[in-house]
């Protein structure tokens, strides 16, 4: 391959893997990249792990809000949906600060501490649903449950509801996967998808104000930002990023973890015989992360001319942080393409280069991976694929839709208890 063969923009080269001898090519050659896609906005690439935490941290100079996050395939703003300086992600300090203290509280060690108890009995509910089955769909009934069931559960959202929000966030992120909108890039299907979930939480607000509960919703809606509550847009963007980001990522997590166990037998039986081993399980999981790097990439927008690595960067150039290549780092990871349960040190980006936007869920999503590992490989002990995983056709999540799995039989803990 040479580097004018590399094409970012192309899903399909994230579907068949070929991104990673892409980026390989890119951090030994042409670490900041420059790109200018036919039709699309023009790129820099940042491809290696401390550019990206310099880019990631200097918010001064890389800003989220000016141009937003946005994924490299859309060219422009779209002015009905546009987000920058209402959603989290899409704002700067002090606004990103201000903004990130009104749900800070419900993701503290502390708080995640007082959920276990209730998410380890979710997770023996979960398993129960399908162990007398044999066989299950690993993203659908497993992966994606515990995490879509606790985000609900601090937004307030009725169980009941959850599966609403995960077709709507699998719309929004799926634009480009004919599965779930029937002409790529469909920007109507995404933009529906959006304002159904926003006339949700307007309902849900609606019930909250004369019904106020100690939930994400509560707290939303008495929030002061400035003296002044959040507008209804404010508050429809905290419940998009929440139903989307407390869901989506941790699914994925979860689904490449168990394939990469599946496809390194000796770190599965490693996992398997010491699963009450605190510090392995820990260390298993940052690996877990590392490896499945759910998110591909964010982007920033230059403020002012800058230089990286020699490279001339000039105001309002997009500058695209690619961490599922500065997770493959190899002047930071020893044999970055190797799946290391024990691996230390692990100084991966999954969550985010450092800095203001450090992910705001990452102990919520450990204490998911954890609980959920442990109940599946207890009790599911020969649980091993039954078909090829099917991936998301996406360049920005490196989400997997199906995994068939398979597995001996078991008995329900709770005869009675239901996930519904």
């Amino acid at each position: 391959m040479q580097i004018e063969d590399i094409d970012l923009v192309d899903p399909d080269n994230f579907v068949s893997g070929r991104h990673h001898e892409m980026f390989k090519l890119l951090r030994a050659e042409d670490p900041v990249h420059w790109t200018e896609p036919e039709g699309e906005v023009p790129f820099w690439s940042i491809t290696k792990l401390r550019d990206l935490q310099t880019v990631n941290r200097d918010t001064e100079t890389f800003s989220s809000e000016t141009g937003g996050t946005q994924r490299i395939d859309i060219a422009s703003i779209d002015p009905t949906f546009d987000t920058r300086g209402l959603m989290l992600i899409d704002t700067d300090p002090p606004k990103h600060t201000r903004y990130r203290r009104i749900v800070n509280k419900g993701f503290t060690p502390r708080m995640i501490g007082l959920l276990e108890t209730h998410l380890l009995y979710r997770a023996e509910l979960i398993v129960d649903e399908v162990i007398g089955a044999g066989e299950c769909d690993f993203v659908n009934d497993l992966a994606a449950e515990l995490p879509l069931q606790a985000i609900v559960e601090m937004m307030g959202v009725p169980q009941k509801d959850r599966h609403l929000i995960f077709e709507w966030t699998n719309t929004m992120i799926g634009m480009t996967d004919p599965e779930y909108v029937a002409e790529e890039g469909d920007e109507d299907a995404g933009r529906n998808a959006a304002m159904q979930l926003y006339m949700y939480s307007n309902a849900l607000a609606a019930e909250r104000r004369d019904d106020p509960r100690d939930d994400i919703v509560t707290k939303l809606l008495n929030a002061d930002v400035d003296g002044e509550a959040l507008t209804e847009e404010e508050f429809d963007m905290f419940m998009l990023l929440l139903s989307v980001a407390g869901s989506e990522t941790t699914r994925t997590a979860t689904s490449h973890g168990i394939q990469a166990l599946f496809d390194h037998p000796d770190q599965m039986q490693l996992l398997q015989d010491r699963l009450d081993d605190d510090e392995l399980i820990a260390s298993a999981i940052e690996e877990m992360v590392r490896w499945a790097t759910p998110v591909h990439h964010f982007r920033r927008t230059a403020t002012r001319d800058t230089e990286l690595r020699g490279k001339k960067i000039k105001a309002g150039d997009k500058v695209v942080m690619w961490h599922v290549s500065a997770n493959r780092d190899e002047e930071i990871f020893d044999e970055p393409f190797r799946f290391d349960i024990q691996r230390s040190p692990n100084e991966h980006i999954a969550f985010g280069g450092g800095g203001a936007h450090f992910c705001l869920g990452a102990n919520l999503a450990r204490a998911e991976l954890r609980i959920i590992f442990r109940e599946i490989l207890r009790r599911m002990p020969d649980i091993a694929p039954a078909g090829p995983p099917q991936l998301l056709r996406s360049n920005f999540i490196n989400g997997v839709k199906h995994l068939p799995v398979r597995f001996t039989p078991g008995e329900r803990k709770h005869p009675e208890g239901s996930v519904a």
